[in-house]
């Protein structure tokens, strides 16, 4: 296209990705870093040629309609999708990318700390240490015991990227590998992995000590994990969940484990974030993060840098690498 597009950024992004875009277009900024309200992003919208959002952002069919006739690519700074209606965005001609691989392994490694944060109960032994401003009564035989992961059967619901990365760092601490994904992984990846598949999610939550979720959040994933499924997992099972929190049942999960049918969770993401329910807050056997997963220096400027990319290669009139193709399709 002929002269700098104006893309409009909706939350404060790394300072050296901020000023490469001020360099190569012409490029505002949310200098407050809070989410823009409906009306701001709608405003947005209606003048952009590209919008860069991200997770925080509610795009639907809504938005989309009214927005300007510049406005011709959303450019998602993050792997997920789900608040961006793609297919109202294509009926409009309107491109849709995201920033994909560039937060595997470092969800991957958050997923993993989890793992192994519950059943060792290391967040109960760091609590008790500053709740006690460090008095504690010393090292005892059956003091905060909690339990081994190794010899353990991991289940992973999602087997793509992330997922992968989660099972090759589980079979290093001795888990065993399980996995139910919609389809088979490639035979190979299946066999480097040690990696069982399931083709029923059901039966798969019957045999596992520990369920990692890994896949997206889709109209076909949401509340997978609901009350049913919950009530047929193991008493002593982990439920891990750095995906999304509409994948996961919420009020069903907080029941079991109030009810004492779960050993416990590691959540990442929420069902109604940023709202946190507050029953989760008085569980002693579940650890909360605030959805940090993929916060690391180096993954964010690796997302900017695919969105540079993507709004260049748009701007030169070809096809982004990273281009979202709906269902539809």
């Amino acid at each position: 296209m002929a002269g700098k597009p104006l893309v409009i950024v909706t939350r404060k992004l790394p300072e050296a990705i901020e000023a490469r875009m001020a360099e190569l277009f012409d490029a505002r900024f949310n200098r407050l870093d809070e989410p823009m309200s409906h009306d701001d992003l709608a405003a947005a919208m209606a003048e952009a040629d590209v919008l860069v959002p991200t997770v925080t952002d509610r795009i639907g069919p809504e938005l989309i309609e009214k927005a300007g006739p510049r406005l011709k690519l959303i450019a998602q700074f993050g792997t997920g999708i789900d608040n961006i209606d793609v297919e109202a965005a294509v009926k409009r001609k309107i491109t849709v990318t995201n920033t994909p691989s560039v937060l595997t392994e470092d969800t991957a490694d958050m997923t993993m700390a989890l793992i192994l944060a519950v059943p060792r109960r290391l967040n109960e032994g760091a609590r008790r240490l500053r709740n006690n401003r460090g008095v504690w009564p010393g090292w005892s035989p059956t003091w905060m015991l909690g339990h081994r992961i190794g010899g353990k059967k991991l289940g992973i619901l999602g087997m793509g990227r992330i997922g992968q990365a989660v099972a090759h760092r589980a079979r290093a601490f001795g888990l065993e590998v399980h996995y139910h994904n919609r389809n088979p992984v490639n035979s190979v990846i299946e066999k480097e992995l040690g990696a069982t598949y399931w083709d029923s999610f059901d039966r798969m939550l019957r045999e596992i000590d520990i369920l990692s979720v890994n896949c997206p959040h889709t109209p076909a994933t949401y509340h997978l994990l609901n009350e049913r499924r919950i009530a047929i997992m193991k008493p002593d099972a982990y439920v891990v969940n750095t995906a999304r929190g509409e994948v996961v049942d919420q009020d069903a999960l907080i029941t079991a484990l109030e009810e004492g049918r779960l050993g416990g969770a590691g959540l990442d993401v929420f069902e109604r974030e940023p709202a946190i329910d507050p029953r989760l807050l008085k569980l002693e056997n579940v650890v909360l993060l605030p959805h940090m997963s993929s916060a690391t220096v180096e993954g964010r400027l690796e997302m900017g840098e695919r969105v540079l990319i993507n709004i260049r290669v748009w701007m030169d009139g070809e096809k982004p690498p990273d281009r979202v193709i709906p269902a539809i399709l």
